[in-house]
C-alpha cells in the first residue's frame, strides 16, 4: 500500500527541467531571456509575488500556437530521468496524480499526455491564439497567476488524502496550507528558501517513487 493517495506534482523545473516562460523569453533574444530568468529566479525564490510578475512575463514573450508546439517537445526532451516511469507506477498503484502547474496549459498537455496525465489530471494557465497563430492574451483569471494560486485550485480539487505534493518554488510549497505533505525537488534547482519549510528534500524521481511506494 501506497504511503500516500494522491500526488501533485509540479511541472517546470520539476518534471522537466525546463521554465516555460524562459524558454520561450530566449526565443525571443538575450537581452529578454535575460530579464526572464530573474524574475522567475526571484518569483519562486519568494523574493516577490509571482502575480507581480506574470503579465509582464507574457507581454515580453508573446507566445505563438508554433511556440507553444516547439515548447511541449522541449518539455519531453528535457524529461526528468525516471519521471515517466514514476507517473506511470503511481497510477497502476491506484494512486491519483495530477500536475499543477503556473505554466501554459496548451504547451503542458502534449507533455502530460507522454507522461501518461490526461486533461483533467493537468492544471495550469491557458492561452489564448488567434485564428493565425498569432498571441492573443492568456486567461488573468486563473489562480496559477498567483503566489497563492495552487492551494486554491488543489482544495477545488478535493483530492483523497494523504496528499503529497512535489516541486521547486514556494509556489508549490503553499501546498502545505491545504494539509499536504512537501517534498522539495532539488534535480533541476535549489532553493534553500523553499527546502527550509520541506518536509522531505528529493533530488530524483527514484527518491520520489521510494517515498510513495514501499
Amino acid at each position: 500500500m501506497s504511503r500516500f493517495r494522491s500526488v501533485v506534482l509540479d511541472v517546470d523545473s520539476t518534471l522537466t527541467g525546463i521554465e516555460g516562460i524562459d524558454w520561450l523569453a530566449a526565443r525571443r533574444g538575450p537581452a529578454v531571456a535575460e530579464a526572464s530568468n530573474a524574475l522567475t529566479a526571484r518569483a519562486m525564490a519568494g523574493e516577490i509575488p509571482i502575480e507581480q510578475i506574470y503579465a509582464e512575463r507574457m507581454e515580453q514573450v508573446r507566445p505563438t500556437a508554433a511556440d507553444l508546439v516547439a515548447l511541449a517537445a522541449a518539455y519531453q526532451e528535457a524529461a526528468a530521468p525516471g519521471a515517466r516511469d514514476t507517473v506511470g507506477r503511481f497510477l497502476a498503484a491506484g494512486i491519483v496524480v495530477h500536475a499543477v502547474s503556473g505554466g501554459i496549459r496548451e504547451a503542458i498537455l502534449p507533455f502530460a499526455r507522454w507522461l501518461g496525465l490526461g486533461p483533467t489530471q493537468v492544471h495550469a494557465v491557458r492561452l489564448r491564439t488567434d485564428d493565425r497563430g498569432g498571441y492573443a492574451g492568456w486567461d488573468e483569471s486563473s489562480p496559477l497567476a498567483t503566489s497563492a494560486g495552487k492551494p486554491v485550485v488543489v482544495r477545488a480539487l478535493a483530492l483523497p488524502g494523504p496528499l503529497l505534493a512535489v516541486g521547486d518554488g514556494v509556489t508549490d510549497l503553499a501546498l502545505r496550507s491545504v494539509g499536504a505533505t512537501f517534498a522539495a525537488f532539488t534535480g533541476f534547482v535549489r532553493r534553500e528558501s523553499v527546502i527550509r519549510g520541506a518536509d522531505h528534500v528529493i533530488a530524483t524521481f527514484d527518491e520520489l517513487r521510494s517515498l510513495v511506494l514501499p
